[in-house]
């Protein structure tokens, strides 16, 4: 019995949102769905392509525009160098961006060692044997289904960085 619960839970976890329009069936959820979806991209992309070869007949003359307003055109224009505008900064920015990281990366990264190896193995070692003090041994520890600890058994907010301090261990 309680192999079936794990396996409902379990069942629950994974299904925890399920979309109808994907299961067998449903045809008039998938129709109206469906409709709904092809009627949202005809109102997106209709005004584009209104607006776009009205652009292209007045700027270029290739066919009588839809329609011609100045206003309307002047405002593409402008709306086009807004964008020039901000697709540059964002170039000049993300290149900027990555030489900075990769001089740093050259600079700090790939130094061998950033730390002090022998004090980084000191430093496991002395905090493997206060969590056996203070939890029981790591064996116990990981092989216990549910631990619990004591509240007197909590981590105080710098107990390990003065750990380290009563050691002479601490290189950060």
């Amino acid at each position: 019995m309680a192999q079936k619960t794990k396996e409902e839970k379990t069942f629950q976890i994974q299904n925890a949102y399920t979309d109808h329009y994907f299961e067998k069936g449903h045809w008039w959820l998938k129709i109206w769905q469906t409709l709904v979806a092809l009627l949202g991209w005809i109102c997106v992309v209709v005004p584009l392509i209104v607006t776009i070869l009205s652009y292209l007949g007045v700027k270029y003359h290739f066919f009588k525009p839809l329609w011609t307003y100045r206003e309307g055109i002047f405002e593409i224009q402008f709306i086009g160098v807004i964008l020039l505008f901000a697709f540059v900064m964002v170039l000049v920015f993300s290149v900027s961006m990555a030489l900075i990281q990769n001089r740093k990366r050259d600079r700090l990264v790939e130094q061998w060692p950033t730390f002090n190896p022998i004090n980084q193995k000191k430093r496991t070692t002395e905090l493997d044997q206060f969590m056996d003090r203070r939890f029981g041994p790591e064996k116990v520890r990981q092989n216990t289904r549910n631990y619990r600890v004591e509240p007197e058994q909590n981590l105080k907010t710098h107990e390990i960085k003065q750990l380290f301090d009563q050691h002479h261990i601490d290189d950060l």
